[in-house]
């Protein structure tokens, strides 16, 4: 379909992860095989699954690879979520911002590439 590279979705993506390894650099070490772990995961698959989408050639294919970006969207938020709680950051630390404006973009692609929303 497209050459991920290319997709402003995906670049954001990648930003998107940078940002949370930097974050996460602070939290506790022995979060590094739980909670740390387990966030860093989910922002890397936000890109992960558009580069893969993006990859396979067919737009049903890219939508699919869009909702599972989205789903690990929303697994971020949540682990960022219980983080605040845990008191590694404050709610401020958190890259809000950036996940609402990814998560609208890749919805405005989803919605381009196929005209229904998911």
């Amino acid at each position: 379909m497209h050459d991920f590279r290319r997709l402003e979705v995906w670049k954001e993506g990648v930003d998107l992860a940078v940002t949370v390894y930097s974050l996460t650099s602070a939290m506790p070490r022995r979060e590094l095989f739980g909670l740390t772990s387990q966030i860093r995961r989910a922002a890397i698959s936000v890109p992960s699954n558009i580069a893969e989408g993006a990859g396979r050639g067919g737009t049903k294919e890219m939508a699919h690879f869009l909702r599972i970006s989205l789903g690990s969207l929303a697994e971020l938020e949540s682990h960022l979520l219980m983080a605040v709680q845990l008191r590694y950051f404050t709610e401020e630390d958190l890259p809000v911002q950036a996940i609402t404006t990814l998560k609208k973009r890749i919805l405005r692609l989803h919605d381009r590439i196929t005209g229904a929303r998911p």
